[in-house]
């Protein structure tokens, strides 16, 4: 890991071996991000498809959009490929490609919030049924969105502001997005034809598209077909399937291929399509469209690789919380390590820490990266992060040991904690160590409201809530963690931690 706050343990052999079970004398290794546990976890191999198409439910809240959006976005685009004879290794980029079209919509949230002093997510979901690059629709556009609640004055500021961006400012948040989107993509070990399609999602048939300004056969087919798709889904959503029909007519030959246009529109009274579109489980529904022959069987180092990437569409979401997930990841598997649990549990714990802010995709970053006091409403709202990583962990089979340990992450001994306030009796030993690490990481880090601490002042902070909110036993191992691998917050100096 790159964070300056402590070094790689791979690297450090003998540092790696003085870590022991603080019960016993039997040393243990703990494993860093780079390095996770060798035994393969209770879950087994899954189908990657299926964890695929729960997580992309994250990604539809980030952009603002009805849960299913990229599931049904993904079977709208299979049956043009269908229709358009496309053979298996295209159909199988492309099915990828249609569910994580959005992987990197979250480096851009709070750009969009603070340029437009509003909610990324609203902001987000305009944008998507936006005709662009249109002066009136664009004029339109900005006017809806700007500084919704704030006086005239301030909304005149921002609208200049927009101004000065204009399409370079525009074309840059695209590309940054786009780009990132491809790179998670990668991560995951899925094909470059599914990286290509995420990177040309915003590209346009005349030449006026993000972020290259590539035109016609020059941006990608997958691309071509994810950028049709999309915006039909949208509309269907939205307004109905025959104004999403007429939509895809009046753009074509402007943002889409007109061959693919034609396409879509005789697929206009595919029953069955429709009837699968129509489903309130589309995540489920949409796994049907992958091509037999190549259903990708995710293992564990597959598993591993899909919560480090989505860790970082997370953590790209806010400026202060680079590196939060991965960081928190790593506190919480040292200490369990140190309370000697197995490699399976390790396992476990690290995707639940690489996952366990998921949730947050669904808060708007006007409230996450608040500088001043939260009112009420917007600390419930933050509140109910843990909810949603709930929600949208528990879609996965196989993950439901993981959902537990992720969705705990801000409970308490006492049952004060949130979302669901249970008490100690509920709370296992890597609930328990991810929730210290959690503390411990976010107020070692700098944040909007409030600068670093020194890392003393940090475990001062946490001991006042030892045995009444945090647990002794992870709060020591925790102590003992950070003490062995000098551990340290942002631009402090001393390593040393130990009380």
């Amino acid at each position: 890991m790159s964070d300056p706050r402590f070094p790689s343990i791979i690297a450090e052999p003998d540092l790696r071996d003085s870590l022991w079970d603080l019960r016993t004398p039997a040393p243990r290794a703990c494993p860093p991000l780079e390095q996770q546990p060798n035994a393969e976890s209770h879950e087994g191999a899954v189908q990657l498809s299926g964890v695929v198409s729960a997580l992309s439910y994250a990604l539809d809240i980030t952009e603002g959009q009805p849960e299913g959006h990229a599931a049904r976005t993904c079977m709208i685009g299979m049956r043009i490929a269908e229709t358009l004879g496309l053979d298996d290794d295209m159909k199988s980029a492309l099915f990828y490609a249609l569910q994580l079209k959005d992987l990197g919509c979250s480096s851009n949230a709070a750009k969009v919030a603070s340029l437009f002093g509003a909610d990324d997510h609203a902001i987000k979901r305009d944008f998507k049924t936006t005709d662009w690059p249109r002066t009136t629709s664009t004029l339109a556009y900005i006017l809806r969105n700007i500084s919704p609640q704030s006086p005239l004055t301030h909304k005149i500021g921002r609208f200049i502001a927009i101004g000065v961006s204009g399409q370079k400012g525009a074309r840059e948040m695209v590309r940054i997005r786009c780009e990132r989107g491809a790179e998670i993509a990668r991560i995951f070990g899925l094909p470059d034809a599914t990286a290509e399609a995420i990177r040309g999602l915003d590209e346009h048939w005349n030449g006026k598209g993000h972020p290259s300004g590539l035109a016609g056969e020059a941006i990608p087919l997958l691309a071509r077909i994810a950028c049709l798709s999309q915006t039909v889904e949208v509309f269907v959503a939205s307004a109905g399937l025959d104004s999403a029909m007429e939509m895809a007519q009046r753009r074509s030959g402007r943002w889409f291929d007109p061959e693919l246009v034609r396409i879509l529109l005789s697929l206009r009274h595919d029953r069955n399509l429709w009837e699968k579109y129509s489903s309130e489980k589309a995540y489920r529904q949409v796994m049907q469209y992958e091509p037999p022959d190549r259903m990708i069987i995710a293992d564990d180092a597959r598993l591993d690789r899909v919560a480090l990437g989505f860790a970082q569409v997370v953590d790209a979401k806010s400026p202060w919380t680079a590196k939060h997930s991965e960081v928190v990841t790593w506190l919480a598997v040292g200490a369990a390590t140190a309370l000697g649990q197995d490699d399976a549990e390790l396992r476990r714990l690290h995707r639940a820490g690489l996952l366990h802010d998921i949730g947050k995709l669904g808060v708007s970053s006007a409230i996450l990266d608040k500088p001043g006091k939260l009112t009420d409403d917007e600390r419930l709202a933050i509140q109910q992060h843990p909810a949603y990583t709930q929600h949208i962990l528990e879609r996965i089979q196989g993950f439901e040991k993981i959902t537990a340990i992720a969705a705990a992450h801000h409970e308490r001994l006492d049952g004060k904690g949130y979302h669901r306030g249970i008490t100690a009796k509920h709370l296992s030993k890597s609930m328990r160590c991810l929730v210290v690490a959690d503390i411990c990481e976010a107020l070692s880090a700098q944040r909007p409201y409030r600068d670093t601490m020194p890392m003393a002042q940090v475990l001062s902070i946490m001991e006042k809530e030892v045995g009444s909110g945090l647990c002794p036993e992870a709060f020591r191992a925790l102590k003992f963690f950070l003490d062995a691998t000098g551990f340290r917050a942002n631009g402090e100096e001393s390593a040393s931690v130990a009380a």
